[in-house]
Parts: C-alpha cells; structure tokens; sequence
C-alpha cells in the first residue's frame, strides 16, 4: 500500500509499504478520509527521522473495518462497520485509559500518526479494536475524520468551559479548530464573537454562524469584544486557538468579572497579569484534545444537528498529491486539505 512518512526537516516520502495484518486484538481499518492537521507541521519540520523512527502519518482517520483479529468481538467491531479512530492506545488498565483519557497513560503511550504509531495517511491503518468509534449513518467519512481531531479538539472545549445557551463566548482564532467552535457553540444556542486577522476566515466564521467577527486587524479586539456586551463588561466565556501569547492574554481581558477562559492552542506561553485573575476572578483553563467518550459524543452531536462539519475542509487531495499538498498547508495557501481514497 501507499503511505505518507515525514522524514523531518521540512521533507516527506511517498513509500510503498506491506498492507497491514491484525493481531488477534487489533483491526484494519480501510482508510476513506484522513485529515491534514496543524499539528502535522510540527513533526514536518523536527529533527530528522530515520529508520524505527518513520510512522506513517495522519491522526485524522475515518473509513471501514476490512479486517478483524480472532479476539476481537462483534460488539467492538465487524467488517463493514463505519468507523472514527481515537488516536490512542495505552496500558488500558491505568485510570486514564478507563476513563477514555488515553493520552494521558504514564505507562504505555501510543499516539497514532505522527508519535510512535502509525496513522491514517495510507491505504489501510492497523489499531486495536478498543479504539474504534462507530461513525453515525448519517456523516460522511470527512465529516468523521474532523471529529477525530479539530471539531473533537473544539466540542472538548466547550464542554471544559461549561458553555450554556444564555451565554456569549468570543472565540479567539478561526482555524479549523476555532470554526468548529464558533460552529458548535452556535448549536448550543450560544452568543458567538468570532476574532480573527484574516478576512478570509472571518467570512467562514459568518458561515458557520458567528453573531459578530472582529478583524483583529482592524481593531482592538478585546475593546471590540466589550463593545459587543452588556454594559461592557465582556465575554461570559473565551476559547483561544490560535497559540499567540497576545491572542492568549486578549482572551482573558475580554472577559467579565468572573468569566471563564479556555487555552486550546498548543505550544508557546501564557503571560497573564495577576489583575485579571485574582482581583476579577477570573478563570483560566487548558484544553487537550478530547477522551474516546467526548469524541463519540461529538459526533453524536454533529449527526442530531445536522452540522456541516465538512464544510471545513477547504480542499481535497489524493495521497500521491501529499508533497504538494503539505506544501500549500505549510505556506497557508490552504485552509484544511483532507485525502480521499476511493
């Protein structure tokens, strides 16, 4: 089968490499949708990688059970089934793994497609069963493979900051992330305050339902923001994407007294003054992706509502068009590019 490698250093390598056969625990999956990530940028331009150190790429999967492991039973999955991968494996007996938190494993700690396992960016994708997340009839592959990262990322979000409907959040980036969180704060009846730098994104974020954009550009966004509240006292809630110390710091002034912000964009620093968050009492919270029982949830969610998920993915790439692709996605000439298999 074809699969994408990052090599490190900016590079990347289309290789043929031996289908996949599952251990008695484990299924292959054949991969119809597999994301491109912002994160993926980050493993594209580490340090060089050789060897035992190559995985295939892609963290974002979605497609259908072709083949299953003697021990694997039919309430985890058949062939045929629809399914979204939560991209983890740990020692399965920790709390974090039995609370769905896999990621967090002290122990055993696997992450599929870009870490130390390999992903979704090939033909077919070998993981344990105990990964697997049915997809509702109802959404497509590419709709599945967004909830299996970015909107997963956003609906983790929202529930970390406990955002109601008679609420106003402003969402700080719109990125992939950031849109899936102006999205599904709209459908939870939310207020949404969409800021960003480009117009482009802005105008996504107006089609994806945001009440007022800030052209962070244009304006001071967290004078904006205040402008656009009652009394001028700011946001109820902020979810930041974008990983900017100033985005960062903006998220938590515009805020109430009393208000909550939520940090998802990784890397970087966070500089507040201590103003905002002792004499205003105001909250600040991390967000790292989701548990198994959110990402489920979520998609759950998307299917009840009818959201347009897939109107994130701005282009579409077969895989022996990921050289190309990546270098669009790294120049930002793309939104979020996504590979279809046939």
């Amino acid at each position: 089968m074809q699969a994408v490698v990052f090599l490190g250093e900016g590079k990347l390598d289309l290789r043929e490499v031996p289908d996949p056969v599952p251990r008695p625990d484990e299924v292959v999956i054949r991969v119809k949708a597999s994301g491109m990530c912002g994160s993926d940028l980050h493993h594209l331009h580490g340090p060089r990688r050789i060897g035992a150190e190559l995985v295939i790429e892609g963290h974002e999967p979605c497609g259908v059970v072709q083949a299953v492991g003697d021990a694997v039973r039919p309430s985890e999955a058949e062939i045929g089934d629809r399914v979204m991968v939560h991209h983890y494996d740990g020692c399965r007996t920790c709390r974090y793994c039995r609370s769905g938190w896999t990621q967090y494993c002290p122990n055993a700690r696997t992450v599929y497609g870009g870490l130390n396992g390999d992903g979704g960016h090939a033909d077919f994708m070998k993981i344990p069963a105990h990964t697997l997340i049915r997809l509702p009839d109802e959404l497509s592959f590419k709709t599945g493979a967004a909830i299996s990262c970015g909107t997963g990322t956003a609906f983790g979000a929202i529930k970390r900051v406990g955002l109601s409907a008679d609420e106003t959040v402003a969402v700080f980036g719109q990125g992939p992330v950031g849109l899936s969180v102006t999205l599904l704060a709209k459908a939870f009846g939310a207020r949404v305050i969409a800021v960003d730098v480009e117009p482009s994104r802005l105008e996504m974020a107006k089609k994806f339902g945001a009440d007022h954009v800030i052209d962070a550009r244009e304006q001071d966004p967290v004078d904006a923001v205040r402008t656009l509240t009652r009394d001028g006292a700011g946001a109820d809630k902020s979810i930041e994407c974008s990983a900017n110390s100033t985005v960062r710091r903006q998220a938590v002034q515009a805020l109430r007294q009393w208000g909550t912000a939520c940090m998802v964009g990784v890397f970087g620093t966070i500089e507040l003054d201590t103003e905002e968050l002792i004499q205003l009492q105001k909250t600040v919270v991390g967000s790292l992706t989701f548990s198994k029982n959110l990402q489920e949830e979520c998609a759950l969610f998307v299917a009840e509502r009818g959201l347009d998920v897939e109107s994130l993915f701005t282009n579409e790439f077969s895989l022996d068009e990921a050289e190309g692709a990546y270098e669009l996605f790294d120049r930002r000439e793309i939104g979020k590019g996504v590979f279809v298999f046939d």
